[in-house]
């Protein structure tokens, strides 16, 4: 079988068409970890973490992970100021179809909806009791400067 893309024939037969959130088992996942700095300038870096157990990786140990990355790695410089307390889930692959009232999110920098179910707010949960699999995108964040920003969400740099 072929496809037939702008003009261009290309086989299809070979190509796999599992989703991502299946490709990789939740004991050796990749996450992205979107640290924020800023709400209103938008200010953002992602930091992917591979091969996560995500059955055996508590809320508490994603945190310090990153914040020990965020302290040791170089590029992580301008981000040392700020402190990184709150975990809050942005989106999952293909989680749109499945699951679309829990992730829609206008705002490019965090999902301000929904906070008591995707604030990952204790600690010692495992990671996959939170649905997070394989390809899930989590913020990282100051809550106070989250519940400041929530109040007027307004941005700086257009």
């Amino acid at each position: 079988m072929s496809s037939n893309l702008d003009g261009l024939d290309y086989p299809t037969e070979d190509l796999d068409t599992t989703p991502a959130n299946l490709v990789k088992p939740k004991t050796s996942a990749t996450i992205t970890v979107r640290v924020i700095k800023s709400f209103e300038f938008r200010t953002t870096k992602s930091m992917v973490l591979h091969e996560l157990n995500l059955e055996q990786t508590t809320v508490g140990q994603l945190k310090d992970l990153v914040r020990q990355a965020i302290k040791t790695q170089g590029a992580w410089k301008p981000y040392r100021n700020v402190e990184l307390d709150t975990i809050k889930l942005y989106t999952v692959a293909h989680g749109a179809k499945a699951r679309p009232k829990l992730l829609v999110t206008t705002n490019l920098i965090i999902n301000l909806e929904n906070d008591e179910t995707m604030i990952w707010s204790d600690d010692s949960v495992m990671l996959a009791t939170l649905g997070a699999e394989n390809e899930t995108e989590v913020s990282f964040f100051n809550r106070k400067l989250y519940d400041e920003f929530k109040q007027k969400p307004e941005t700086k740099w257009d």
